[in-house]
């Protein structure tokens, strides 16, 4: 089998990326192709550079800080990969990645981690946030994303097989491209989380710092709590963010591996506040023994166990219901409450249903099966 491997972009890792890094341990010999990507992330990944083949838009200056300004060129760069020579494409997408061009006689398989989320739930939240509610660039907006629904839609047609990241992410799928999905877990790192000898008096919130992550609402409500917070992520929002922050919050960048676990599982909390479609960072922070403070939608009602006063051997973490500074200072006041009935192995034999080796497992074990179905109907 020769497989190609293709992702949107590879800028700042996260969730997506460590799908991918596994996709690169699985098919160490697969090229790599994305639209733009950041050497010290790609060598982060294991990737040679000569493995990594960028589109044209890798040329433009200042494109790594500013990529989200060309979205409307997106599908046509994508669709510029030559990928006729690979028996296997393999798409990890969020975004166009699974839009690329192949042949009848190619089997392609999309680890899809959602639907184009600007284009799609997202599109009315992002035109407001970024202040293109009215007037002429509202209205090119609109265009623009109109058109990224009606190509995204068709590009769909382009895969074979579509792999989701939660059962969430399935339905989105189907609701939005009426194709079935099997859902394969991302997996979690249990060799880096770990659980710690004991906690201090922090509260952890990680993720890259743009609008959907909702880092702006959590160190608000931290600001009325008064309750210590360290900040953990890099992103567009970083200086929004630091303006806001009260002196009880701290801002540490980037942090990964041992780094990070070590910050986690000396956590007494994550603080998790987006509607996110999977997200390994709560499933992290159980692997370290850590409890989940966590908007109770999307993918994560699959991964956190919330407390109900009577499920202690099981429970592990604390769900709100909305996305309000409210919400979240009462979930953090519950949790204050019952933080010593969490028991730390309910939390790492939670984190462990997502290993990396199962993870391994079962990608593998589909490539193949879809690939053996794919030749005898040849």
């Amino acid at each position: 089998m020769k497989i190609a491997l293709v992702h949107d972009w590879l800028i700042n890792p996260g969730g997506a990326e460590k799908c991918l890094e596994v996709f690169h341990e699985l098919y160490p010999a697969a090229p790599l192709y994305t639209l733009l990507y950041s050497a010290k992330t790609a060598e982060t990944l294991n990737f040679e550079p000569e493995k990594v083949t960028a589109s044209h838009l890798q040329k433009r200056p200042g494109i790594l800080k500013n990529y989200r300004k060309y979205l409307a060129l997106l599908p046509f760069a994508i669709e510029q990969f030559d990928l006729s020579e690979f028996d296997i494409i393999l798409s990890s997408s969020h975004c166009v990645a699974k839009g690329v061009l192949s042949k009848g006689e190619q089997l392609h398989i999309c680890y899809c981690h959602t639907p184009v989320r600007y284009a799609w739930d997202l599109t009315h939240e992002y035109l407001r946030e970024n202040s293109l509610e009215k007037g002429f660039k509202s209205l090119l907006a609109r265009i623009v994303l109109h058109y990224i629904r009606l190509w995204d839609l068709h590009s769909a047609n382009r895969v074979d097989y579509f792999i989701a990241n939660s059962q969430y992410t399935a339905r989105k799928i189907w609701r939005t491209y009426r194709r079935r999905a099997e859902v394969i877990y991302p997996p979690v790192n249990l060799q880096f989380f770990q659980p710690r000898q004991a906690k201090k008096d922090y509260f952890i919130f990680v993720s890259r710092l743009v609008a959907y992550k909702k880092a702006e609402l959590v160190i608000k409500a931290f600001n009325e709590l008064g309750l210590p917070l360290v900040v953990v992520g890099e992103g567009p929002q970083e200086k929004r963010c630091h303006r806001i922050a009260g002196n009880n919050v701290s801002f540490l960048g980037y942090k990964a591996g041992p780094e990070l676990a070590e910050l986690m599982g000396n956590a007494r909390a994550l603080v998790f506040a987006a509607e996110e479609d999977f997200g390994i960072v709560p499933l992290e922070a159980q692997a370290c023994g850590t409890p989940v403070i966590a908007y109770g939608r999307g993918g994560l009602r699959e991964t956190v166990i919330p407390a109900d006063e009577s499920n202690w051997d099981k429970a592990t973490g604390i769900f709100f219901g909305e996305q309000s500074i409210a919400a979240l200072t009462g979930a953090v006041e519950k949790f204050v409450k019952w933080e010593k009935n969490f028991q730390v192995q309910a939390m790492v034999k939670n984190a462990q249903r997502f290993s990396r080796e199962r993870f391994c497992h079962e990608i593998s074990s589909f490539v193949q099966e879809k690939y053996r179905i794919f030749k005898s109907e040849l």
